[in-house]
């Protein structure tokens, strides 16, 4: 899996490095690289046109360095947005999937669906996964656009996560247990695309 960060955080956030390793515990290898300006230590995210070309270079990257493995493409929050902004925009033949840790639809509390506009234009599946406390991605919205993708769309929800998938106390589940639930949901999505 090629695997983008979110707006706020580099490819060395603790959450990636452990979705990275138990993504890995299920058999599925992945590529992290770092934005522009993540990079350069800057605060203010790059235009659109200089993510996306990132994207598409990782993804270029990641297909020379693994010839003929499948590649699943994605990330969190922004890093999920970007590479499916990319695939719609020129979809790379060697992608198989995406997958959404955290689609941000919208800006924190104040619903929309804009920026989902280009999913129409993607044509390989795409796996959303959300939280019920996500900020950036009230259900009520979220889940009546993936039914309009059809079966190019595939949403998990997770019970009591939030845009960072903090799960509450009360839910009798930890942050580490809803990691591994997330690299599971990837990987039985990922054999579904295989078969």
């Amino acid at each position: 899996m090629v695997l983008a960060h979110g707006a706020g955080a580099g490819m060395g956030h603790p959450f990636l490095e452990s979705l990275s390793r138990e993504l890995c515990a299920t058999g599925i290898a992945t590529l992290r690289y770092q934005f522009p300006y993540m990079e350069n230590r800057r605060r203010a995210p790059d235009s659109p046109k200089v993510l996306t070309a990132t994207v598409r270079a990782a993804v270029a990257k990641s297909a020379e360095l693994c010839p003929g493995v499948p590649l699943l493409a994605g990330g969190k929050s922004m890093g999920g947005r970007m590479t499916s902004t990319a695939a719609s925009e020129a979809a790379p033949a060697s992608v198989r999937g995406i997958v959404f840790f955290g689609f941000p639809l919208h800006p924190p509390n104040r619903p929309g669906t804009q920026r989902a506009e280009h999913l129409k234009k993607i044509t390989v599946p795409m796996l959303f996964l959300q939280g019920t406390r996500d900020t950036l991605a009230d259900l009520k919205l979220l889940r009546p656009i993936c039914a309009d993708l059809g079966v190019r769309a595939t949403l998990q929800v997770i019970e009591t996560a939030d845009h960072s998938f903090h799960v509450l106390k009360s839910s009798g589940r930890s942050d580490g247990d809803v990691l591994r639930e997330l690299a599971r949901m990837v990987r039985e999505w990922a054999e579904k695309l295989a078969g």
